[in-house]
């Protein structure tokens, strides 16, 4: 199945300037082993050593928190949105 994948705008010198992409798989791991097999690189840049989505990178299925949802294993159907969002911090 395919998905709408939106790229945040630091990683999408990685997608040729693509602010979104389709991909296929049947949950978020899919997803991702699927984008780093597209666009090279993608996935060090969500995933740590252990494969695990990084702190400070934020992935929603059509606007829920992966983290709330089964993580990686979250399933996916046709036309589902991801989006990847990387934390931002800061301010006084």
């Amino acid at each position: 199945m395919s998905v709408s994948v939106r790229i945040p705008t630091p990683l999408r010198k990685l997608t040729g300037g693509a602010d979104e992409v389709s991909i296929e798989g049947a949950n978020v791991g899919e997803i991702i082993d699927n984008l780093e097999a597209a666009h090279p690189g993608l996935k060090e840049r969500l995933c740590d050593e252990a494969g695990e989505i990084r702190r400070f990178v934020n992935v929603y299925v059509n606007d829920e928190d992966v983290r709330f949802l089964e993580g990686r294993a979250t399933a996916l159907k046709d036309g589902d949105e991801v989006s990847i969002v990387p934390a931002i911090a800061g301010g006084c």
